[in-house]
């Protein structure tokens, strides 16, 4: 295969980069049945939160604390805030580990990645391709469910201001700003996920391994996290700085600790995603 490669890359007329279009990954990665299903899941969330809140009643605060799941019900803003916080510490992290953990095995596990290697699509541009639709999709996710939620929350609880639960309120312009700002800290958090899982991806051709296994070491540093006896090692964490976003609705916005998660989280999917490159064009293909 080797020989037919190289003869095809030094005939007239090719250019590599004109293999494997950005368009041609995408139609073909949003035809897949698992796309179609994760975003039916997650334009489903909010649905399924007005109906709790309608069943059980307006949530409320415990001994005088509120909380931003408290504040739910007080306007479309706060109600989209309240589903990026409860989706943020695990279903977020499942359609990042999906698009990014999938896209290379699940080739391998059709025996076609070979075929495609063959056409000649060059190794680098093929992981480029695929990475930069499986982290379009994955942005694509965390903006699609504000997005709904931010509908839906509206319908149900009418427009308005978000209410801080710590005091005071932002205007729905300055609403609308500071939960971009949060769908970007998650997108940027989330990257250390998304490395994880495209890593393993070239390493396995088992999909649900390498979707599983980022998911596991994802949730294995969420458990390191909450064991206080590490102490300043935590800020190492990614999970530990997963949260950050909440500086982003409060009456003052404060960078600082998402700019500390946001450094942590791309150092490590730098880290990652360099492994995957060097040990995918190393890789022996035969499947």
């Amino acid at each position: 295969m080797s020989t037919l490669t190289e003869r095809a890359e030094t005939a007239d007329g090719y250019r590599a980069r004109r293999t494997l279009p950005l368009r041609v990954e995408l139609a073909r990665q949003l035809k897949r049945r698992r796309t179609l299903v994760m975003e039916a899941v997650l334009a489903l969330l909010p649905f399924v939160l007005v109906a709790a809140f309608a069943i059980g009643g307006e949530p409320g605060g415990r001994n005088g604390q509120v909380t931003l799941m408290d504040t739910a019900t007080a306007s479309g803003a706060n109600f989209a805030a309240v589903n990026l916080f409860v989706s943020a510490g695990f279903l977020l992290v499942i359609p990042v580990a999906l698009f990014c953990g999938d896209t290379v095995a699940s080739e391998a596990s059709w025996s076609s990645l070979r075929y495609l290697l063959a056409a000649p699509v060059p190794r680098t541009r093929l992981l480029l391709s695929k990475l930069t639709v499986a982290l379009g999709l994955s942005l694509a996710a965390m903006v699609l469910l504000p997005v709904v939620a931010l509908a839906v929350g509206t319908a149900a609880y009418g427009w308005g201001p978000l209410e801080v639960p710590t005091g005071g309120e932002l205007s729905t312009g300055t609403a609308t700003q500071r939960l971009l700002i949060v769908v970007a800290y998650i997108f940027v958090s989330q990257l250390v996920t998304a490395g994880l899982a495209f890593w393993l991806s070239t390493r396995t051709d088992a999909p649900l391994g390498a979707v599983g296994g980022a998911v596991g070491l994802t949730i294995a540093g969420n458990v390191l996290d909450a064991v206080t006896a590490l102490g300043d090692w935590r800020d190492f964490l990614p999970a530990h700085w997963q949260f950050a976003w909440a500086d982003a609705v409060q009456p003052d916005l404060e960078w600082s600790g998402m700019i500390q998660g946001a450094a942590v989280s791309t150092a490590y999917a730098l880290v990652l995603f360099a492994l995957a490159f060097r040990g995918f064009r190393r890789k022996d293909i035969v499947s």
